[in-house]
């Protein structure tokens, strides 16, 4: 099959989950969108290598770990020019619909740190194991549970009661 052809088939099938995961990671669409093209363009760089040594769910783990790498780099980059405060942003009221419940969800995790949120999203969106998380971002799984930890601690404090809209909604 010829190279641009197959890399097309895989783009255009994992570009929406892709898009998901950053969105989720970041909280800005047009960064979303940007982190799946970096994702992409460098897999296409390498398409033939990772092509011959990887099966399907081998190319998906990549994409994951593309992204997810691309997505802290440009966090660091951007942490120093941050303006850090000691009081946190008021969370937007939640009345109660899904959208709604969503935008607050996304809110609370722009909250959290970039290595927090990532590994927020790949345990309990990506549904992966501990393990896998610490091996995705290069941690130990001990680090991975105490990032886990903090994290779900952080989001119930942002959340306050509107948690339970989560868990009943």
């Amino acid at each position: 099959m010829d190279k641009a052809l197959d890399f097309e088939e895989f783009a255009s099938s994992r570009a929406r989950r892709l898009f998901q995961v950053a969105y989720l990671m970041c909280g800005d669409w047009h960064q979303a969108q940007d982190l799946v093209q970096t994702t992409l363009a460098k897999m296409y760089s390498a398409w033939g290598r990772l092509r011959r040594g990887r099966d399907e769910p081998g190319l998906d783990a990549y994409a994951r770990k593309v992204l997810l790498r691309t997505y802290l780099s440009q966090q660091r980059l951007r942490r120093s020019s941050e303006l850090v405060t000691d009081e946190l942003p008021e969370s937007p009221a939640v009345h109660g619909t899904g959208s709604e419940l969503r935008l607050t969800l996304v809110a609370a995790l722009a909250q959290l740190p970039p290595r927090n949120r990532a590994v927020v999203v790949l345990r309990y969106l990506e549904d992966h194991s501990t393990e896998a998380v610490a091996e995705l971002l290069g941690i130990s799984t001990s680090a991975v549970k105490s990032l886990n930890t903090r994290s779900l601690a952080k989001l119930r404090a942002i959340l306050g009661n509107d948690r339970e809209l989560f868990l009943c909604g």
